[in-house]
């Protein structure tokens, strides 16, 4: 039994991670991970350059420009390509549609899903350079930006689930809008160094991630029973591990492959975080052969035959 550490980004990652940790699927291949605990992005590339930790579950934007400096950070997998959010505004706003958001405010929370907020909203024709739309970051400590809409500070939030349903249970309007292709969630993210030296564990890490996906996708009675016990402390009814399941499991990528519109949407934002990332060729940091040699097993085709 190998013990590796495998810290989150972010907490949200834990609706899958725990699916894996309960169904399982690592003590099946043989690993004993400590996932529950979470890592900083500076903590991130520190630990995986000196093996104090060998996986991170996410960390999306800063390895570009660290490239620059010799980081050995490499991705090995990816769960999601898609960012499942919905548009949360007052119900007498007049807003019903993306257009209807030129010259309002919208909320954002983080880096990161603040950087999503921005070009979404640029693709589809908002641009908060030429000043079509106001981003403006909800400040308070513990809350959802969808809160900061319904106590008026701003016009709109994007939310992802559950915060969709906890928007509209408060009396918001939530508003379905495309989905947009983006690396993040739980991808799997580990050093070059290690990789090479330890390729039966990335082997055995991304079967885990595979079959825990499966299990997530396949056994839907399970899967919420582990959510339920895992968050009915926090307050999620079943309505809400309903909800989250079902919108998880619609698109977890059963070969955790990133897809190119997601890489290139990534690259877009760690270039807006720090312009030099500009110079690195953004596939550099994919190395998918661990996974193609998985995949061309047949390992994954007959966990769904």
């Amino acid at each position: 039994m190998d013990k590796i550490k495998f810290p989150y980004r972010s907490d949200g990652h834990l609706a899958f991670l725990h699916v894996v940790q309960e169904s399982g699927c690592w003590e099946k291949h043989k690993l004993q991970v400590d996932y529950d605990f979470f890592i900083s992005a500076e903590d991130s590339h520190r630990g995986v350059a000196k093996g104090e930790v060998e996986f991170v579950s996410g960390n999306h934007l800063s390895p570009y420009a660290a490239r620059l400096k010799g980081d050995p950070w490499v991705y090995v997998g990816q769960t999601l390509n898609l960012n499942y959010h919905r548009l949360v505004v007052q119900p007498d706003s007049g807003i019903n549609k993306l257009s209807d958001l030129k010259g309002k405010i919208v909320a954002h929370k983080g880096q990161h899903p603040g950087l999503n907020n921005w070009l979404f909203l640029k693709e589809n024709g908002l641009d908060v350079d030429r000043g079509d739309v106001v981003m403006k970051r909800w400040r308070s400590e513990g809350k959802a930006s969808w809160e900061g809409v319904k106590v008026g500070e701003f016009d709109a939030a994007l939310a992802t689930p559950p915060e969709d349903l906890f928007a509209r249970r408060a009396g918001l309007k939530v508003i379905e809008i495309p989905f947009q292709p983006m690396i993040w969630f739980t991808t799997i993210s580990t050093s070059w160094t290690f990789a090479q030296k330890r390729a039966d564990i990335v082997e055995r890490v991304l079967k885990a991630i595979i079959e825990g996906i499966h299990f997530f996708k396949t056994q839907k009675a399970k899967t919420i029973a582990i959510l339920e016990k895992k968050y009915g402390p926090e307050g999620w009814d079943r309505e809400i591990v309903e909800h989250v399941y079902t919108q998880l499991a619609a698109i977890l990528e059963k070969k955790p492959y990133p897809s190119l519109p997601a890489i290139h949407n990534v690259f877009e934002l760690a270039k807006r975080q720090d312009p030099e990332s500009a110079k690195v060729n953004p596939l550099s940091l994919w190395d998918m052969h661990y996974l193609r040699q998985v995949d061309d097993s047949g390992f994954i085709d007959n966990l769904y035959a």
